[in-house]
């Protein structure tokens, strides 16, 4: 990371997107999308939530020569010829940087679909309560957490290396996953790992399903949401967070943390989990689909509802409900949420008042977004995303008026996103990874997301057999641009970078081996281990003892300096949100072969038109 001076953004690193007018239709709400500024913050400046130094530069070395001149003829002869060469070199690299070259795929020999299918295993090592014996496919896990909730609360995933059950980015994966299920299911069926993802999804959404607590069955006559399972302590006491113990071995009590309706953006990431993933389940189990539609439809009235004095907010603002999440997954906005999960449950349904829910909401969400947060997609940020999919609507089923104002005007976002993205003046480290929070850590989940809208987009366009959509500088960007770009950033991921690491666990043969996760580096050796026994191994420089095949690490600092030291979880701990932003990447740049083809998905592999299954034209 940059410890240096702070470079200030470009004046043509700011986009803005003005609203089109068509047949001088405009929304009430249109005018407000007037002269909206849309700042990508290529140069973002973000607080250092870790508290670590960056590590010094890999490339950057300063040494003082002592250098005299005996011959002066000879040393402009010198001069001379070094201005040419470097010269020359400036003109190579110049046309090797605009020519036209079909075969600038850098990587693309990489097995995407071996790093895919390791992508999906770490999820099954995340899974919390009774394991499947079937296809238990990771043998250093067991039952656990069998006594969450007093019983009503078993299942899901821990987030990342802890023991912590977190609600609010266990239903952003969930919702990640059923999108990447939903456009690429083609491409899962092929590798033989559809069936997979799926019992992925249906763990998370068994869950999710036990956090809502209908407004019928709770003592106070409103709505209860389950936050988070797990906690951490300020005393000696053992909690989920300062005992280093295997999830197999707790014996500590595991405080259960609840919200009201007033949690928006945990309600509204909810919906959208539930909403995308009866998509996936529509076809097989109707009666379950049904089920996770009606569910989000309830929880969606009760945090919508317009009664008097009923206020909104994020769920990390109170206390009981997010006051211990609030240290790992700090929400700073709730419209983003509700609108994200008002255009899944339009997709759920078919019914336009959660389209127009979204449509007159959309301007509120984006004028509350972080101005560090633009243009990058997380478990605390899903506006773009929202955008790309009103911008899928408008290319593939446009419904018109009343809604054409909002969908042009995010066709306009997204391009402007892409451009971003393919910007020269985009922080990228020397390595080529897109630093989307400079001084942040896990710059990988923020490129794995990247890559994947990139691809996606550019999916879309290659559909609608568009060559080449426009910048606001006067550049433009074709879909060739977006597949390299969108390639370059999993190839950094997989082990083209300048540590030459894969990034991903097990992928390759030099890969990160202490991994700061608790039940990978506690010996699996049917004995019980104590809070104090783990300390040892979390502290200990021998690599886990098991692998955790497929996990995808925070990554490296802004010098493309990468660290393999347990110790160090912003390096090394990896989350089940940043590995569904991998998973959604890896599948839409695989490309698919004739059988997927010949699946009703195109030469691409992309079921353009699946998700509007329930969209009913008059």
């Amino acid at each position: 990371m940059n410890t240096g001076e702070t470079e200030a953004c470009e004046p043509d690193s700011i986009l803005y997107v003005h609203s089109i007018s068509q047949a001088g239709r405009i929304l009430p709400s249109a005018s407000r999308w007037n002269s909206i500024e849309i700042d990508f913050n290529l140069f973002p400046q973000s607080r250092n939530t870790w508290g670590y130094e960056s590590l010094p530069s890999r490339f950057a070395k300063s040494v003082d020569f002592n250098l005299t001149v005996t011959n002066r003829k000879n040393f402009k002869r010198f001069i001379y010829a070094s201005s040419a060469f470097v010269s020359l070199v400036v003109i190579l690299c110049f046309l090797l940087r605009f020519l036209p070259n079909k075969q600038r795929h850098h990587g693309e020999t990489k097995d995407l679909t071996l790093a895919l299918k390791q992508a999906l295993v770490f999820f099954d090592a995340q899974k919390s309560g009774v394991l499947p014996k079937d296809d238990h496919m990771v043998k250093f896990r067991g039952d656990s957490g069998l006594d969450d909730g007093n019983k009503s609360l078993v299942g899901g995933f821990y987030d990342s290396g802890n023991n912590i059950k977190f609600s609010f980015p266990t239903a952003y994966t969930i919702t990640l996953l059923s999108w990447s299920v939903i456009e690429y299911h083609p491409k899962y069926e092929e590798i033989g790992e559809l069936d997979h993802i799926k019992s992925i999804i249906k763990w998370g959404t068994d869950y999710l399903l036990k956090l809502f607590v209908p407004p019928n069955q709770t003592s106070h006559g409103s709505i209860t949401l389950f936050s988070q399972v797990g906690g951490i302590s300020n005393n000696k006491t053992s909690t989920d967070d300062n005992c280093w113990q295997r999830p197999e071995d707790m014996r500590y009590t595991r405080p259960v943390s609840s919200c009201d309706e007033t949690a928006s953006d945990l309600a509204g990431e909810i919906i959208a989990a539930l909403s995308a993933a009866s998509l996936v389940f529509k076809d097989e189990d109707a009666i379950y689909s049904s089920t996770l539609t009606k569910t989000a439809m309830e929880l969606f009235d009760a945090v919508t509802k317009q009664d008097p004095g009923f206020v909104q907010g994020m769920y990390t603002t109170k206390e009981e409900c997010g006051g211990q999440a609030r240290e790992f997954y700090n929400s700073t906005g709730y419209k983003d949420e509700l609108v994200w999960g008002g255009t899944w449950l339009f997709f759920a349904t078919g019914n336009t008042r959660y389209l127009r829910y979204v449509t007159e909401n959309i301007v509120l969400a984006e004028e509350e977004g972080s101005s560090v947060d633009k243009g990058i997609l997380y478990w605390n940020n899903k506006f773009s995303a929202t955008m790309v999919l009103l911008t899928r609507l408008r290319f593939f089923i446009d419904l018109g008026y009343p809604y054409e104002e909002s969908f042009i005007l995010s066709t306009n976002y997204v391009d402007s996103l892409m451009c971003s993205y393919l910007s020269p003046t985009t922080r990228k480290t020397q390595g080529g990874l897109i630093f989307l929070k400079p001084d942040h850590y896990a710059p990988l989940e923020y490129a794995a997301t990247a890559s994947f809208l990139s691809k996606l987009y550019g999916d879309y366009l290659a559909v609608l057999q568009s060559s080449s959509r426009g910048c606001i500088d006067g550049t433009s960007f074709s879909v060739d641009n977006l597949h390299d770009f969108s390639m370059s950033q999993v190839n950094y991921i997989l082990g083209d970078n300048p540590m030459d690491t894969s990034y991903v666990v097990g992928f390759g043969t030099n890969y990160s081996k202490h991994v700061h996760h608790r039940g990978a580096s506690i010996p699996w050796d049917n004995q019980w281990h104590s809070c104090a026994e783990g300390s040892t191994w979390l502290n200990s420089k021998n690599p886990n003892p098991n692998e955790l095949l497929g996990a995808m690490v925070r990554g490296p600092d802004w010098n493309d300096v990468f660290l393999d030291e347990r110790d160090k979880p912003w390096f090394t701990e990896p989350t089940i949100s940043s590995n569904a932003g991998l998973v959604a990447a890896l599948v839409a740049l695989r490309d698919p072969h004739s059988s997927a083809r010949l699946n009703g998905a195109g030469l691409l592999g992309i079921d353009n038109l699946g998700m509007f299954s329930n969209i009913h034209l008059i």
